[in-house]
């Protein structure tokens, strides 16, 4: 070959590989942030916030059967850039009725029938994988999802450790570094990791439809990489709820060639209070698929389970039984709570979930609820319920029940995933609501099922019956980093409260870490449509001024402000519901004062009506006072908190 053409040819094939091989760049619509995508021989996205790198060049691939590479030695055939601007309006407005749905979208085509979406919000970015392989089913065998964060950087780690991922996804977030993570640790998603500039990034997914959850593993390094549960080939049931895997399939999804997959996340907050309104798992969620949601009705709940059925001070033995949930029935009516739960118990075993046991008559339970106005939920096991679940539920709207919280799922597999959603649809179709415990986090099946009103996935309260491990601190952590995901099931309440030295653990009258107060300001600072009060309804009726107080208090929000906060340590939020505010703020062990201005009233006069600490909080930590004052936008108020403290108020409109 003639020399000179032979340098031609590999001149212009060079050429031709720098051409692909410089970033495509993709911008948020102010511009602070910027996705810098790089096409050689793999695809990796990179991160900016202004000028500074806070994601280093990361790779992102789908392994197919038959290693097909998706995102390996890649041609890219065609690109196409978007903007879009519209508002979504939340039929169940978890932190506000109306979010600003602003971004911008590169999509890019390549050789093999496959495509990659990416989005750029003000507020964070995503990518999402598209295939167009037929209808017919493809085996997804694994998927690369790197997230380099190039420096050693700060992370708080949502805590898993079984091999298979089997959990309730119940995390502790260990406030560590990311070299701290060998390849054999593994954590849940949402996880935080800090910029070294101080920005925060929250990773997560969104919009995960037949496919299974994503994990991440650490390196070692500043790396982290992806992992995700196999499918399930063969398994054995352990007692009513447990499983045993004797047998995995080598892929992880079987599912159409024909579609897109989960959005994978990083929320983009510059500062800590920024996570407290970040709303990017709900816009990057597909759209509610019921036409008429005028049936789902949030509210508060008067539950069993937490406090164990332990009623006192009546002329019947108390337990799982009709007179006792009449009990709790005339409760929730005399404080206008919407509802209450018939947990774990009232069915005649765990997997018979059409029969009563001898000392329930549902239908008694459920007309007596109707008669005062206030509705009944059931719970049920998640396998049992599986077996049979439209006719299950067809019976109890028959029944007369208006909802189901579905239990102990502790799987994150495709199957379990798809459960969710033949959960969600049936339920609608029978006009149930749903609450799904034992669960992953939200990934948006809220957003396209609005009768999905609450999820736990969170180590709540009840994790006081038989730990130490709920502690003020961690309260003011899960704001800014579990419930960015979506709705929360904590389940508040506490009416026995004790501070750090004086906590004990008791399952059957269990307590609080921390005040009665930052036990009432969950109730705003919270987010669950669907919201319980846990303890006793005989603890609540010996103090009716702090149990109205949180009566007063919606589930669901027009307008959410974050005021301030710092993760782990504090928070302070205002929401607004019709024409009232409501203001709370929580502390860790550390007391505070904060000076704050009511910038976010309009030009009336409020009356503000405040549950804070009590002046003996930290000896006593039940201890509160009820206070009133007139204020305006104009005036800045103290807000003071003790060790393990909180603060609540409402503000309402002077006519």
């Amino acid at each position: 070959m003639n020399k000179n053409i032979a340098l031609t040819i590999i001149a212009a094939a060079l050429m031709f590989s720098n051409a692909f091989a410089k970033d495509i760049e993709l911008q948020s619509p102010d511009k602070k942030i910027k996705i810098s995508i790089a096409v050689t021989d793999k695809i990796t996205w990179s991160i900016k916030q202004g000028t500074t790198a806070i994601l280093q060049a990361s790779q992102l691939a789908m392994i197919l059967k038959n290693n097909v590479k998706l995102g390996v030695n890649p041609v890219l055939q065609h690109q196409k850039l978007s903007h879009h601007n519209n508002l979504l309006l939340a039929d169940i407005p978890v932190k506000s009725k109306k979010i600003i749905n602003n971004y911008n979208e590169l999509k890019l085509d390549f050789k093999g029938n496959y495509s990659l979406y990416f989005r750029a919000y003000d507020d964070g970015v995503a990518y999402r994988f598209e295939t167009h392989l037929g209808e017919a089913l493809i085996e997804v065998e694994n998927e690369i999802a790197d997230f380099n964060f190039g420096i050693n950087n700060r992370v708080f780690w949502p805590q898993e450790t079984d091999p298979n991922f089997l959990s309730h996804f119940e995390s502790l977030y260990k406030d560590s570094t990311l070299n701290a993570f060998s390849s054999q640790q593994h954590a849940a998603l949402p996880m935080l990791v800090y910029a070294e500039s101080g920005i925060k990034m929250l990773v997560s997914e969104a919009d995960l439809y037949d496919y299974p959850n994503l994990f991440l593993f650490g390196t070692g390094s500043d790396k982290l990489t992806a992992g995700f549960p196999k499918n399930i080939g063969e398994s054995r049931l352990v007692g009513d709820r447990g499983i045993k895997i004797t047998r995995l399939e080598n892929h992880m999804a079987k599912t159409s060639g024909q579609r897109k997959f989960p959005w994978r996340s990083i929320a983009i907050c510059p500062a800590d209070k920024d996570l407290l309104v970040n709303n990017l798992t709900y816009k990057l969620s597909s759209p509610s698929v019921l036409t008429d949601t005028k049936w789902i009705k949030p509210g508060k709940v008067a539950w069993d389970w937490w406090n164990d059925n332990n009623i006192y001070g009546v002329d019947f033995k108390a337990g799982i039984n009709t007179k006792t949930y009449q009990y709790y029935i005339d409760f929730a009516a005399k404080f206008g709570l919407e509802y209450i739960m018939l947990d774990e118990g009232w069915t005649r075993t765990t997997k018979d979930l059409t029969h009563t046991t001898a000392d329930i008559n549902i239908k008694e339970i459920i007309d007596y609820g109707k008669s005062k106005n206030v509705g009944v939920w059931l719970w049920t096991l998640w396998g049992p319920l599986d077996q049979d679940m439209d006719n299950i539920l067809a019976l109890y709207k028959k029944w007369g029940a208006v909802g189901i919280k579905v239990d102990f799922m502790a799987r994150a597999d495709q199957y379990m995933v798809n459960f969710y959603e033949r959960v969600a649809a049936t339920a609608a179709k029978h006009m149930l609501m749903v609450d799904l415990h034992g669960a992953y986090k939200p990934v948006g099946l809220n957003h396209k099922y609005p009768n999905v009103l609450s999820y736990e996935g969170v180590r709540g309260l009840e994790n006081n019956k038989w730990s130490a491990e709920i502690t003020p601190a961690h309260n003011v952590t899960l704001p800014f980093i579990r419930m960015a995901a979506g709705p929360m099931d904590y389940t508040p309440g506490a009416m026995i409260n004790a501070n750090k030295k004086n906590f004990s653990i008791v399952y059957s009258e269990p307590m609080s870490m921390g005040t009665r107060a930052h036990q009432v300001a969950m109730y705003v600072m919270y987010e669950s449509p669907l919201q319980m009060l846990a303890d006793n309804p005989s603890n609540y009726l010996k103090d009716t001024l702090c149990t109205r107080f949180i009566a007063r208090i919606p589930t669901v929000w027009d307008e959410t402000i974050a005021l301030a906060g710092k993760v782990s340590e504090y928070a302070l939020i205002a929401r607004k519901n019709g024409s009232k505010w409501y203001i709370s703020g929580m502390t860790d062990w550390n007391s505070r004062s904060i000076e704050q201005q009511l910038f976010f009233l309009d030009g009336q006069t409020y009356h503000m009506d405040i549950l804070s600490d009590g002046i003996n909080a930290d000896r006593h930590a039940a201890d509160y006072k009820i206070s009133d004052l007139k204020v305006t936008k104009n005036d800045k108020i103290n807000i003071k908190m003790e060790k393990g403290g909180g603060w609540c108020a409402i503000l309402t409109p002077v006519q």
